[in-house]
Formats: C-alpha cells, structure tokens, sequence
C-alpha cells in the first residue's frame, strides 16, 4: 500500500511539473515567436513604405566605437515589387538581399493567387505584405530563415532544460516522496500494531468469558448461587473488557480530533485532593504511603473531567507499581509559565532504554506484572493524549534511587 501510494505521489508531482514546464515552454516560445514576427512586421513595413528613393539602411561597420544596430531596424534580407493593374512589374526594391527580377515577379503571382493581404509564402519560406497604393498593388517580402532557426533553436534549448529539469525533479520526488511518507508509514505501522494489540488484548477476556459460560451451561440444573464463582468472574472480565473499549475509544476519537474539550477555570487543587482521596483507603490496604504536597488555590483553564482522569491514571499507576510498604509523593505547583503536577513512587525503576516508550499504546515494561495488576498498557498513552490536548508536556524519570515520577506541566491560560 505504502509502495502504490509513494508511486502515486511521484506520479501527480511529475505530472503537475510537466504541465507547468509544458504552459512555460509554450509562453516563453510564443513570447519569442511574436517579438520575431513584430521584427519581421517591422521590416515589411519599411520594404512597403520604400519607393527606391529611400536611402539604404544604416549598416554597422565593425571597429568602430559607439556604432550599433538600431533596434527598430533589424536588418533582415527584404524586397518589393510594384504591380500595376494588369500585374506588370513597375518597380522594384531590395534590402540586404540579391533576388532576380524573375523570381520577384513568380513570388508576385504567387501572393496574388492566394488572395490574401498577409500571409507566408512556405515553399518560400517568406513573410508577405500587400498594399492598395495610387501607382499600383505594392508586395513586400522578408526572409523567415533566421526567424525560423532562432525559434529552432530556442524551442530545443528549452526542451533540454525541460528535461534536465524533469529528471532532477524526479530524483527530488523520490527523496521527498520518502520523506513525506515517513509519519504516513509509522502511523500505518502504529495503526496495525494497534490493532494486532487491541485483538491480543480482548481476546483474553473474551476467552474467559467464554470458558465461565460453558461451564455454566455444561451445568444447567445447578443454582445460581452454586455456580457464582463463575458469574462473578465473567462479570470481573466484562468489566475489564468495557474498560479496555472505553479507552480505545477514547484514543480513536482523539486521533480523529473528535474528543470533546469543554475548557472552563476550575481550582485544579481541588480536583487533584478530590481524586486523590479515594487511593488513599486502596493505598492503606496495599500498605503504600501516599504524601502530598498541593499548593492551594491553584486554578486552571481546561476540561476539568479530562484533567481529574489524567490525575487518576498517575495516581493508579503510581499506587499499582510502588512495591510493597512503598511510598507515593503528589505534588501540585503554580510556577511561572503554568502549573506542574508531579506524581512519584518507590518500587522497581523502569528502564533508562524505556522512558521513551511508556507512553505508547499497549506498552507494558513489565507485561506479566501489568496483567496481573489488570492494566493494558493504555494509561499513560491516554495522560499524553490528555495533556497534548492542553497544550502541555509530560516527562518521566526513573532511577533506583529516587523511584519513578511522572510530571506535567500545563499552561496557566489557554
């Protein structure tokens, strides 16, 4: 897929080059044709006007200093004829030329024959001009030999900057073709790692689900009281499962832009002390210690319901992970530029190669650990989707030493 849509992207970028060189080619060739033709126009003009008591053109003599060729006079090879009605030659005119008077009388008849007033005489590869005078029918005559090889040679000089140009451009395409790709590659790649996850990870309760079912069918005569162990544990999977959902949904809606913010100012100190009440029982029995230190009064522009779920998901991951008799800290800062929240716990330190890593889906560093605490590797993707929603950033920090923490700092205004 990826492969057919980089051919199709070198494909519409050679296309659209190759229509813009084609539309520059044809303007710069009919700009270059119409200032020759105007030249030519200029010097039949002039071979029209002369009766032969013009005096001749002024030419350049090489080595002198100051002469040039006046622009509104090129000198190209030019004659006329004077015809009177029965179509005799009456006079006759040449410049920078040497035509006998037998061809000038067969090019008149051919001018004649056409009945036009302008026109090419191709055979002859002459540019004519006719003109109603009081002494007669006046025909003038210009060469479109040098015309006609300038435009030859103008049009290959274009061509092969246009194909030059088309094979260096094919070259670009192909490096940005793969540099453009490159996010549409890791988000197809990430896309179907997702999907490969989010099939492992239902299909386990699922399986659970299943299994409780056909025990409790292969006993139909039994009491429901008798076989709760089983409808409990479908229950516990069906639950789990609706989370499992309920966060994948939340993931895909984000990616499509199509989560709801409602931002309102709230006190962010009360809404962090109102999620962190309920871990402290969960702690007591686990025999975790949970320190908080929460600066008062700290107020935020945001959607209070995604920030009191980001709190939760660092709590509860703080809480899951901080070892027996471990301790988890909260901190809650107004600081200059927004506000920083900080959650840390004692316990096993992740891996300095892994910091990067946690905040991807379904990343487990420890995924027996995380299963048997009932995780699937969402949450701290979830805290990122939450926190890159409001502007803010998220950063994790491990040791053995000082344990885990997580911090957010999040702007003050919107």
């Amino acid at each position: 897929m990826l492969k057919k849509l980089r051919r199709k992207f070198i494909l519409i970028n050679m296309s659209l080059l190759s229509l813009v060189l084609v539309i520059v080619i044809a303007a710069v060739g009919y700009s270059n044709y119409q200032q020759l033709k105007n030249e030519s126009d200029a010097v039949l003009q002039r071979a029209l006007s002369n009766d032969g008591s013009r005096p001749p053109i002024h030419r350049v003599e090489i080595g002198m200093p100051g002469e040039k060729l006046p622009k509104s006079e090129p000198m190209l090879p030019a004659f006329s004829v004077l015809l009177d009605q029965e179509g005799k030659v009456l006079s006759e005119t040449r410049e920078n030329v040497d035509v006998s008077g037998k061809a000038m009388v067969q090019m008149a008849d051919m001018v004649l024959e056409t009945g036009l007033q302008e026109g090419v005489l191709h055979d002859m590869n002459l540019r004519f001009l006719m003109k109603e005078t009081p002494e007669g029918t006046r025909i003038a005559f210009v060469d479109m030999s040098r015309e006609m090889d300038m435009l030859a040679s103008q049009l290959t000089a274009l061509l092969l900057i246009g194909l030059g140009g088309l094979a260096a451009f094919f070259l670009i395409s192909l490096f940005l073709s793969a540099w453009a790709l490159r996010p549409v590659e890791k988000a197809w790649g990430q896309q179907q790692q997702f999907v490969a996850n989010a099939s492992h990870e239902l299909r386990t309760p699922l399986t659970v689900i299943l299994a409780n079912l056909g025990i409790l069918l292969s006993h139909p005569q039994d009491a429901i009281a008798k076989q709760a162990k089983w409808i409990e544990n479908t229950q516990t999977e069906a639950n789990r499962m609706k989370k499992l959902v309920e966060d994948l949904l939340f993931l895909a809606r984000s990616d499509a832009a199509q989560a709801p913010l409602i931002r309102t100012e709230f006190n962010l100190s009360d809404a962090v002390l109102g999620c962190l009440l309920p871990f402290e029982p969960l702690a007591y029995e686990k025999g975790v210690t949970i320190q908080s230190d929460i600066q008062p009064e700290v107020s935020l522009v945001g959607d209070e319901g995604q920030i009191k779920q980001l709190t939760v998901i660092l709590l509860d991951n703080a809480c899951k992970y901080a070892g027996d008799q471990g301790d988890v800290t909260v901190s809650l800062k107004k600081i200059k530029d927004g506000v920083r929240l900080s959650v840390g716990n004692t316990g096993r330190p992740i891996p300095q190669e892994n910091l990067t890593q946690i905040f991807d889906r379904f990343y487990r560093a420890d995924s027996a650990r995380s299963r048997e605490e009932g995780g699937y590797g969402l949450g701290l993707s979830i805290a990122k989707t939450i926190v890159d929603h409001h502007g803010g950033r998220i950063s994790a920090d491990s040791s053995e030493a000082a344990g885990t923490l997580l911090t957010v700092w999040l702007p003050a205004k919107d």
